[in-house]
């Protein structure tokens, strides 16, 4: 028997880790949105949070291209998913593309950390989201080119991820049973080991 949303979403809840924030161990990314649409308010929120990531030089590179259901930005992007993505994504109700400015507005010279920055503003989108309890589920899997020209997007602009945002949809919703599948799949990460190191391929020793 295939889960319902809110049990998965229990499911999908990372363990209680002392002193870590919820939020951060609860935000997960679905493929299955509920028929219901993100507020404007709601959505104001989500981009003011994002307002105040951090950025080298205080620059905020970052562009959020943001179409709501039915509009022409949200066709536009949905136009330069790949065919798996657009099998899902058609049920978010809102559709963000992330692009960055890859030059500094006071000197004109490259920011190699324009594409980081964006993905740090990005991630706090998508954490303030969650706080508003909503879903967010971030895609590289769009073509670029034919995303860039939909939006008539400037070439000194790298692109980042389109994100699909909403609240959370049944996921025997979902098209098919690879995607259900996925979607009823506990969450899993690498341990502390593996990613935090005091030399290459080193672990930190990080306890007391």
């Amino acid at each position: 028997m295939t889960l319902s949303a809110s049990e998965v979403n229990q499911l999908k809840q990372a363990p209680a880790t002392e002193d870590v924030v919820p939020l951060f161990l609860h935000r997960w990314s679905p493929r299955s949105f509920a028929d219901r649409e993100v507020s404007p308010a709601d959505l104001r929120k989500i981009f003011e949070a994002a307002r105040w990531s951090a950025s080298s030089y205080n620059e905020q590179p970052w562009r959020f291209l943001t179409g709501t259901r039915g509009s022409e930005t949200y066709d536009k992007i949905f136009s330069s998913l790949g065919d798996f993505n657009k099998a899902w994504a058609k049920t978010a109700p809102v559709l963000i593309l992330g692009a960055a400015s890859t030059k500094f507005s006071h000197n004109g010279a490259p920011n190699g950390v324009a594409l980081y920055d964006l993905g740090a503003a990005a991630q706090v989108l998508c954490l303030q989201a969650s706080a508003l309890g909503l879903f967010t589920h971030q895609m590289a899997g769009f073509d670029k080119d034919v995303a860039r020209k939909a939006l008539a997007i400037p070439e000194d602009y790298i692109l980042g991820a389109v994100i699909a945002l909403g609240h959370l949809g049944e996921p025997s919703a979902l098209a098919n049973e690879q995607m259900i599948n996925m979607e009823l799949a506990p969450r899993v990460r690498k341990p502390v080991s593996e990613i935090v190191f005091s030399a290459w391929g080193e672990p930190a020793k990080l306890e007391a």
